[in-house]
């Protein structure tokens, strides 16, 4: 290609760049800069060229263009020829300067292309730029700017230059009277400055190194005073900050003796700015600059002027800023730096400054004071180095501020001190433990300050000084001599409990690099008391400050030794706040793992055992199965610890240590008394030391000294307390039993025998928490003593003391408490103590002679509960009390046991509906619910007899039956547990009758109708277990599963639907499975018991009854011949007792299932009545359907009547060439109606399967001949009136009352399951409509073929019959019914196979498209339902398919679509040599499909091509394989096809092409991006293939981009976006020699035409394209 080529695609895709698009002109820029890329000198030539000629082209498009030849001049500068950049330079400068107004972008463009070439050519862009910078002359502002631009990017190549320019610009300045202008100059002499500083900087690589920085002090103070003494003082404030910004840089070059004359004008000048910006950022820049010159030459007019910097710069830092922007931000560093400055050359002038404002009232000076500080500690380090103790002193007053501000700001400078070495110093302890102190901050403790600033959490005093901590302890390793073991100190002081975790973090951290150095480096030394003397903390640290100075801290040594705590002591306290381990960040881990690594210090003997114990704890915290703090068991976890606990106690096994430990522990009680899970768990802790230690004396000693310490009046205390001695009896029972005894004999709580007396040291209530805690010690001994010694002396002495603290006697007289905690505890306690004694292994041997009385008890402490309240868990506790004492001998007298059971029900059972929101009082109420089952099923468990459960049930029965909701809920709940029960603990040896089944069945069925939806689900669930008690009582094993009875399950969900048509229908089904397993001689006590249910005051209930009692006169009326006078009787006696609605036309149902004569009379005489039916006449309907020989004759007759008249009659309205208007005929609707009343009766069942076949085939054709058929005007009027008085109890229209029949026959035939699979594909409706009746017909057969499958063949023989049928619609129904069997394998199964193939032939060549249509569906079906049998009859299936792909009758193809599933289908099942014969043929006929409007046809064709390509794998003749290349473009651009089932059908096809393709990277490139359900990434996936393809199919180049461009023209905007994107990366992976293959010129101007296209996507693309057609340049 020549370079008129490259010129040409430059200026196709220039004239592109006036698109209105961003993204389009974004691209088009992309595009020229490959061409640059590729092509510099030619694309920088065609832009040049194109600008020049386009003179009036926007500015915002030039600039565009210029910003192309920026990008391309950055990356091949060093490609450019001299001529080519000359050409570019001039373009440039006369853009630049093109216009003397001001166009920011479009002359920065240019300027910024000047720059890039000057990277380069300096002296060629500098002899441009000089030659419009002429002297006396103002120049352009755009030369300035380039001037300054050119310096900063070659300061090397521009320096130089700059004296001369500097001479020249000297006299401009004087001459510049705009503001912008003169900004233009300030930025000019600041870039030069700062160019000049960085070329004196780096002279050793400089090229002319004899340039010195007097060379340019003349024009520097010629510039210096312009800007300074005029400049300065103007208006503007970008001019302002303009000249200060360059004054900064350009004081560096002022001569030293100009300098110090005008400090003192121009410190004060610029200061002065502070007060007329509120942005000062430039200004402390240059500030900062010009105190470094002012050092620089050893200035003393700084010492004159400091006081004046120190106030404004002081000023600058406390200044309140309302945003922390990255402006204010950099400000604020600048300022710093200029302290800085000045500490490196004052740093006592500046501490005396600083330091006294510490002391300051305000807030901000505080904070500002300390930001200063803690710059200057780490910015002037070798300054400050003798200045520390000072800092130190200064520094203890900010530790005693309260603001959270200051306190931030003093933790940043602790950390500051830390890292250089202050905290070495005498007072560096302090600044530690302030540190600890703000780690231990609570949230509520960090107020905001008097502005109400609110901190962000990771900002917080609180996390910043956990972060500092941990910060200075791992990487300030001179600090770990100071810090260890000195943060030992902090760890059990309670008011560092916050602090914990990071003081737990920080010391293991110390501890291992203590370790590595050496074990004596780690061990803490201690002395004979554990610990060694320290001089007092710093007192502003809460202790006492010093006497003289209130507020003054006294000199501290350096480090003086801690008062750290004992092993004992640092044992205890990690072990107990790990109890809660989420608490404080996760304190748990870190105290178990500080524990970890203090083992030498503990214990010598722990070390290896707590290798293994403690990261099993971790893991349980951390692990994989993580636990958080919702998720948490918090026992579980106490547990964990407790064993843990053991377990060291038993490796130490050291009777000293472990009572040590124990001391420490109880001294350690009176910290946690605002924790009380924490204090309960030290309780456990010191219980299980007590147990591990040997020493009775120690023991007895330690268990006296608890029962006097404790906080009786606390719950969790008592609690604790009693789990403590709970704990230690189980090793030491008598000492605690001993030490209770001796306690509850003492003082403490003896009362005088004088009614008046009172106690001496404590009151009434106290000394009833203090029985309460006793009586709670007594239960938990009990319950963790061994069993055998407990059984040994609960009535002896455990009993008669916790009954003694409950109860005593006042002058003879018993007094039992009126204190509900007591009462509680006592309860609560005698439950333990009951578990205990059935839990031994002795327990079914023990006589319990108090057994009696302790259920009186309990019952006396039921039954003074409030009946309308549930506050306290009493009745919980005392029902779980007598279910324990129950199963206990001796046994309970009958009489005293029903009292039990009633009062228990009794003050349960009534209480209000339970609460929805309080979870406390809900959690309440289903305990005692769980109590009152346990307690019942352990009584029902003592009598397992019908009779004993028929006790339980006339208990529940009034309950059962209460006019209050949520009591009959209990009932029925309480209920199905006691039947549950009874069912999984039943064991039947003899076979006997379970007599009173249909009584129980009789009381529970008819509330599964019971108002509230949970109890219908008991109520089901009682059922459930009685048809299983019989069951049993038959001989069944318990694991046996009866599918009758199972099917309740299933019909529960039926009961809480809000439809009561649903619900009484789920009824008739709980009542057919209750028929189907009922032994006979319980059926007549069940209906009796139903009949008594008719009258229930619950309608629901009611309805059910009657709905149960028709249906088990359905399913077992044969049964009840003795017995119908006595039904009969008791049903009218009902009828007369009751007048709802409901009953009568049960019984009428009930009356007429007795006879009928003259059948055929009745019938003619029915079908006379007027059209619609009334409720009577439906009645008399249903009534004929009662004898299932008369129901057969009704039926027949009905067929009859419905099939031998026409069914509808056309007719034409006013014109006579309207379209006739179809009204159905009177007899056949009446038939139609009548059949739908007599099939929907439940005893027409056996009538309906001998007629089956017929009447389905009868209504499937009338219900399609009566699609879009009218009632006749007379009907449709009263259809309207009958509507409107509300009298049509169903649908009266010819089509909807055919497909309610439908539905009817099927129901009654058996076929529920049909119903159920239409309707929940919403079938029936379809089938009504004259749209969508073809799939109703396909649905229906479908599930015929799942749910019927054994009707099929009588069904299709008469459907067979009707392919001659006269009327179109019936041929169509009757095919598409037999085609859709074809896709089930129960044609074959029933051996319907050939014969419906034959059949389905036959209708190939009907008149209608619609049944050959339906036929090839047909034909495609036996894919689905006989694959097996395909390839038998594979020549005649493809014929078919190849036929319809010909069909010339269809107009709208849709037979050929058909066609096309088809074959899709059965290509994979075919033999090939069947399939090789159609192969060519079949791609050549679908090809044009490929690109149709139509969506079903592309992506059925494009599927069956990637079909094709399957069944021919890998071998393939030649011929094929044109066509599969030929659609490779097709496909691939339908990726992008706007719907997705064509984008999908492409994905497969490639797939299956790629294979014949013989490309294994090509097919792994497929196989990768293209699998289903995989996200597409179009772009990376077309560039694999176009890369694939060129390189492998080198001769298909052209082919390929002759066939995209087809898709140029495309209708779909994606695909046409597509195929411009295809082409170029074919080009993109071409080879030059490939590219005579490619028309050129008809490729660029197809892309050409497409940048007008009008979608923004393909304009991109297009562009793109243009810009990768460099690769044939």
């Amino acid at each position: 290609m020549t370079e008129s080529y490259v010129k040409k695609l430059s200026f196709t895709l220039l004239d592109a760049v006036t698109d209105k698009e961003p993204v389009v002109q974004e691209q088009v820029c992309s595009a020229l800069r490959s061409l640059g890329e590729a092509r510099p000198k030619e694309t920088l030539r065609a832009c040049e060229e194109y600008l020049r000629q386009h003179d009036k082209l926007a500015h915002p498009y030039r600039a565009l263009v210029l910003r192309a030849m920026e990008a391309v001049l950055c990356s091949r500068i060093h490609e450019l020829d001299k001529d080519t950049a000359s050409i570019v330079i001039l373009l440039a400068s006369s853009e630049m300067t093109r216009t003397k107004e001001l166009d920011c972008d479009w002359q920065q463009a240019a300027s910024s292309v000047l720059v890039a070439v000057g990277k380069q050519f300096i002296n060629r862009v500098m002899e441009e730029v000089l030659s419009r910078f002429q002297p006396g002359i103002l120049p352009h502002c755009a030369v300035l700017q380039t001037l300054a631009s050119l310096s900063v990017s070659n300061v090397f190549g521009m320096v130089p230059f700059l004296p001369s320019v500097l001479s020249t610009m000297l006299p401009m300045l004087g001459m510049a009277k705009q503001d912008a202008m003169r900004v233009v100059f300030c930025g000019a002499l600041q870039h030069f400055s700062e160019s000049t500083l960085e070329y004196l900087a780096n002279l050793d690589q400089a090229p002319d190194p004899t340039v010195r920085k007097d060379t340019f002090a003349t024009d520097i103070c010629g510039a210096y005073d312009v800007l300074f003494h005029h400049w300065l003082q103007s208006r503007d404030a970008k001019l302002r900050l303009a000249v200060v910004a360059a004054l900064g840089p350009m004081s560096h070059l002022l001569p030293s003796e100009k300098l110090e004359e005008q400090l003192p004008k121009l410190l004060p000048g610029v200061l002065g700015l502070y007060k007329k910006h509120a942005e000062s950022f430039q200004v402390s820049k240059s500030l900062g600059q010009i105190l470094e010159a002012a050092v620089s030459v050893g200035s003393r007019t700084l010492e004159v002027q400091l006081d004046a910097l120190l106030a404004a710069l002081y000023t600058q830092i406390c200044v309140p800023v309302e945003s922390s922007s990255p402006v204010v931000m950099s400000s604020q560093k600048e300022v710093l730096r200029c302290f800085t400055v000045l500490a490196c050359c004052s740093p006592d002038r500046l501490l005396a400054f600083l330091l006294p404002r510490l002391d300051t009232s305000s807030e901000r000076l505080r904070v500002g004071t300390l930001q200063i500080l803690r710059h200057i500690i780490n910015s002037a380090a070798v300054q400050m180095e003798v200045k520390k103790p000072f800092i130190l002193s200064a520094m203890r007053l900010p530790l005693l501020d309260t603001n959270t501000k200051v306190k931030r700001a003093v933790v940043q400078v602790i950390s500051a001190m830390a890292h250089h070495g202050y905290l070495e110093q005498p007072g560096g302890e302090a600044m530690i433990e302030y540190i600890v102190q703000q780690c231990a901050l609570a949230p509520e403790q960090e107020k905001p300050g008097p502005e109400g600033e609110d901190l962000a959490a990771a900002d917080s005093v609180r996390a910043v000084s956990i972060r500092t901590l941990y910060l200075v302890s791992t990487t300030v390793d001179r600090l770990s001599s100071v810090l260890w073991p000195y943060l030992l100190e902090f760890l059990t002081p309670v008011r560092f409990t916050a602090a914990l975790t990071p003081l737990c973090r920080s010391l293991v951290h110390l501890a291992l690099k203590r370790q590595e150095a050496g074990a004596d480096a780690f061990l803490v030394q201690y002395d004979a008391h554990g610990a060694q003397a320290r001089p007092a903390v710093c007192p502003c640290m809460g202790l006492q400050p010093h006497p003289a100075l209130p507020w003054v801290c006294p000199p501290l040594p350096i480090l003086s030794p801690a008062n750290l705590p004992s092993p004992y002591a640092v044992t205890t306290r990690l072990l107990v706040v790990s109890s809660n381990p989420y608490l404080g960040d996760g304190r748990g881990a870190a105290s178990l793992r500080l524990l970890k690594v203090l083992h030498g210090n503990i214990h010598s003997a722990l070390g290896q055992r707590w290798e293994t114990t403690i990261p099993a704890l971790l893991e349980y915290l951390d692990g994989e199965a993580k636990h958080t703090e919702e998720t948490l068991l918090l026992k579980e976890w106490e547990e964990k610890l407790l064993m843990f606990l053991r377990d060291t106690l038993a490796v130490v096994s050291d009777n000293t240590w472990i009572c040590q430990l124990s001391l420490e522990m109880q001294k350690q009680l009176p910290c946690y008394n605002g924790a009380p899970q924490e204090k309960s768990f030290l309780y456990k802790c010191i219980g299980t030391t007590l147990g591990a230690a040997s020493s009775t004396e120690v023991v007895r000693k330690h268990l006296r000294e608890l029962l006097e310490i404790a906080r009786y009046q606390e719950e969790a205390e008592r609690e604790g307390l009693a789990c403590c001695f709970g704990i230690c009896a189980i090793t030491h029972l008598e000492d605690t039993l001993a030490q209770l005894d001796d306690f509850v004999r003492s003082d403490v709580l003896r009362k005088s025998s004088g009614i008046f007396s009172i106690f001496k040291d404590r009151g009434e209530p106290e000394v009833e928490k203090v029985k309460s805690a006793l009586v709670l010690c007594y239960g938990h001994v009990a319950a963790r003593a061994p069993g055998e010694k407990v059984l040994a002396m609960v009535e002896s002495d455990i009993l008669p003391s916790m009954l003694q603290c409950f109860s005593t006697k006042v002058l003879g007289i018993k007094v039992e408490t009126k204190d509900p905690a007591l009462k509680l505890c006592l309860v609560q306690s005698l439950c333990m103590v009951s578990q205990a004694i059935c839990s031994s292994a002795q327990a079914s041997s023990f006589y319990f002679s108090k057994k009696a009385e302790l259920v009186a008890q309990m019952m006396e402490f039921i039954k003074a509960e409030p009946p309308d309240s549930l506050r306290a868990p009493i009745r919980k506790k005392a029902m779980l009390t007598c279910t324990y004492l129950a199963s206990l001998e001796p046994v309970l007298e009958e009489r005293a046991q029903a009292d039990m059971i009633h009062g228990c029900l009794h003050s349960v059972m009534a209480l209000p509906p339970e609460p929805e929101e309080n979870g406390c009082q809900e959690s309440l109420y289903l305990d005692t619910m769980h109590a009152l089952e346990n307690l019942l099923t352990s009584l029902l468990q003592r009598n397992m007899t019908p009779q004993g459960l028929q006790i339980m049930v006339e208990h529940l029965s009034p309950w059962i039956k209460s006019p209050r909701g949520h009591e009959r809920a209990r009932a029925l709940g309480l209920s199905a547990c006691l039947l549950r029960h009874f069912l999984e603990h039943l064991h039947v040896s003899v076979l006997v009758p379970f007599h009173n089944l249909g009584l129980l069945i009789g009381l529970f069925s008819p509330r599964c109708a019971d108002l509230c939806p949970a109890t219908r689900q008991q109520a089901v669930d009682c059922v459930y277990c009685l048809l299983y008690l019989q069951l049993s009582h038959e001989g069944f094993s318990r694991d046996y599963r009866d599918d009758v009875a199972e099917r309740l399950l299933s019909l529960k969900d039926g009961l809480v639907h809000p439809d009561p048509a649903v619900l009484f229908h789920t009824c008739h089904s709980i009542a057919q499975v209750i028929a189907k397993r009922l032994p006979p001689d319980q059926l007549i006590s069940l209906l009796l018991t139903m009949f008594e249910g008719l009258g229930d005051p619950d309608k629901n209930c009611s309805r059910a009854a009657t709905v149960m009692i028709n249906c088990l006169l359905k399913e077992r009326g044969p049964a009840l011949l003795e017995k119908v006078p006595e039904i009969v009787s008791v049903l009218r006696s009902k009828l007369q007792e009751t007048r709802e609605e409901h009953i009568l036309p049960a019984a009428q149902h009930s009356v007429y299932l007795l006879a009928s004569q003259h059948c055929a009379a009745v019938v003619s005489s029915l079908l006379g009545s007027p059209l619609p039916f009334d409720s009577r006449t439906c009645a008399l309907w249903r009534a004929l359907a009662v004898e299932p020989s008369l129901t057969s004759q009704v039926l027949g007759l009905l067929l009859e009547k419905m099939s031998k008249d026409v069914p509808f009659k056309e007719s034409r309205a006013f014109l006579l060439g309207s379209t006739p208007s179809r009204v159905a005929t009177l007899v056949p609707l009446a038939a139609t109606c009548a059949l739908r009343e007599v099939i929907s009766s439940p005893a027409a069942g056996p009538a309906v399967l001998e007629l089956y076949p017929q009447l389905f085939v009868a209504l499937l054709l009338r219900v399609s001949c009566t699609l879009g058929v009218q009632l006749p005007q007379n009907l449709q009027a009263k259809e309207r009136k009958s509507i409107g008085q509300g009298l049509a109890a169903q649908n009266f229209e010819p089509c909807s009352s055919a497909v309610d029949t439908l539905q009817a026959l099927l129901l009654r035939g058996g076929s529920q399951d049909v119903v159920q699979c239409v309707e929940l594909e919403r079938g029936w409706a379809l089938l009504s409509s004259s749209a969508g009746h073809e799939e109703g017909v396909t649905q229906l057969a479908r599930a015929m073929a799942k749910c019927a499958g054994p009707r099929l063949p009588l069904v299709m023989k008469a459907l067979v019959c009707t392919h001659s049928s006269a009327y179109e619609i019936q041929r169509v129904t009757s095919t598409a019914f037999l085609a859709e069997l074809l896709s089930s394998n129960v044609v074959n199964d029933l051996m319907l196979l050939e014969s419906l193939l034959d059949n389905l032939a036959a209708r190939q060549k009907d008149s209608s498209a619609s049944v050959r249509r339906l036929v090839l569906r047909g034909l495609a079906n036996s894919a689905s339902g006989s694959p097996g049998k395909v390839r038998a009859h594979g020549p005649q299936l493809l014929t078919a398919m190849i036929s319809g792909l010909d069909d010339g009758d269809d107009p709208h193809s849709l037979v050929a679509l058909e066609a096309m599933v088809g074959l899709a289908r059965l290509l994979d099942l075919v033999e090939p040599w069947d399939l090789r014969a159609v192969l060519l043929h079949t791609a050549i006929r679908i090809r044009p499909f490929f690109d149709s409007e139509k969506t079903e046809f592309r992506t059925a064709s494009i599927r069956l091509f990637g079909h094709l390509n399957k069944a021919c794998l890998r071998d393939c003749e030649d011929v094929f394989l044109e066509q599969v290349i030929g659609g490779l473009v097709p496909l691939l651009l339908h990726l992008q096809d706007p719907q997705a089932p064509v984008a999908s059908a492409c994905r497969f096809a490639l797939c299956m092409c790629a294979a014949n393709l013989e490309c294994a990277e090509l097919a792994a490139s497929f196989q990768k991006h293209l699998q289903e359900g995989r996200s597409l990434h179009f772009g990376e996936f077309l560039n694999s293939t176009c890369k694939h393809l060129t390189h492998h199919f080198p001769d298909l180049l052209g082919r390929l981009v002759s066939t995209s461009l087809f898709y140029f023209k495309s209708s779909w905007e994606g695909v046409r976006a597509a195929a411009p994107m295809f082409t170029g990366f074919l080009v993109l992976h071409a080879e030059p020699e490939q590219q005579p293959q490619v028309d050129l010129e008809q490729l660029t101007a197809a892309l050409q035409l497409l940048l007008r296209d009008p979608a923004p996507m393909v304009r991109e693309k297009a562009a793109e394209t243009l810009g990768r057609m460099v690769k044939f340049a």
